[in-house]
């Protein structure tokens, strides 16, 4: 059976990888590198990361509510 937060954890390793493949061909190819490019795909590869996060933290929330 397919779980959902393996499935988008895969997807998200995926998004990474691809991006910074990406990344770096271009800086490869083109050999100039704007500052922007980098920052750029730092922020999409923690924006696929995200839900990641999302999920760590309303778990520690549950946790603290029920006490658990």
């Amino acid at each position: 059976m397919i779980k959902a937060k393996k499935t988008s954890l895969v997807g998200q390793i995926f998004a990474s990888v691809w991006i910074v493949g990406w990344s770096t061909y271009k800086f490869i190819q083109g050999g100039n590198i704007e500052i922007g490019d980098v920052v750029y795909s730092g922020l999409a590869i923690a924006g696929c990361f995200t839900p990641v996060y999302f999920s760590i933290l309303l778990d520690k929330l549950k946790e603290i509510k029920l006490g658990i």
